[in-house]
């Protein structure tokens, strides 16, 4: 007994034969070659892939500072700043860290578990730099900014600010610290980054 089969594929009809075929063999063998073609009409669609993941604070962005680049991780989130650089005895030259808070507040930083020297740079709300200090490995001792108009810390290695020539009134890049969050996943709107924000310089 034979019994055909018709197949639609990209509007084109394709026949074959199926021999000494009952029922169950015949739905099975049109339900595989249906999923085969399925499958080969899925593969070679043109849909985009699935959207990739939010970004880390593991990952590294690139911030101007000053007007030179810098390869930042942006901690964000109070676990994120609170475990900060501890731990990384392994710095590239213009790795750092930017921390990144909802509102101008007074900031506070130490070197718990943290065993190279750094620069510390406390910024106000428009990314200027307001305040310079340098870290101590493992020194516990807070150092707080002076006032509470500070929305960003900047955590850069030793000697890292100097070299570049940033100095008290340099700012950060805004608008890339704002891609920054939109890739980790969080508004920048509620950190205060809007459209009209000011240039770096």
């Amino acid at each position: 007994m034979e019994t055909v089969v018709v197949l639609r594929r990209r509007g084109q009809l394709t026949f074959f034969c199926v021999k000494n075929a009952n029922p169950v063999s015949l739905g099975l063998g049109t339900a595989a070659a249906a999923l085969l073609c399925l499958f080969a009409a899925a593969c070679g669609s043109s849909q985009p892939a699935a959207a990739q993941a939010n970004k880390t604070v593991f990952d590294h962005f690139t911030i101007g500072v000053g007007g030179h680049p810098a390869s930042l991780q942006v901690a964000v989130s109070e676990a994120e700043q609170e475990r900060g650089l501890m731990q990384r005895p392994d710095l590239g030259g213009d790795d750092g860290m930017l921390f990144v808070y909802a509102e101008p507040q007074s900031l506070s930083i130490w070197m718990r578990n943290t065993p190279e020297p750094l620069d510390l740079a406390y910024l106000t709300e428009d990314g200027a730099v307001a305040e310079v200090y340098s870290l101590l490995p493992l020194d516990e001792r807070p150092v707080t900014s002076h006032t509470g108009e500070m929305q960003y810390a900047l955590e850069m290695p030793k000697g890292w600010l100097a070299s570049h020539g940033v100095r008290v009134g340099d700012r950060i890049d805004l608008k890339a610290v704002a891609a920054a969050l939109k890739d980790r996943g969080f508004d920048p709107a509620k950190y205060r980054l809007g459209r009209d924000l000011p240039a770096p310089q």
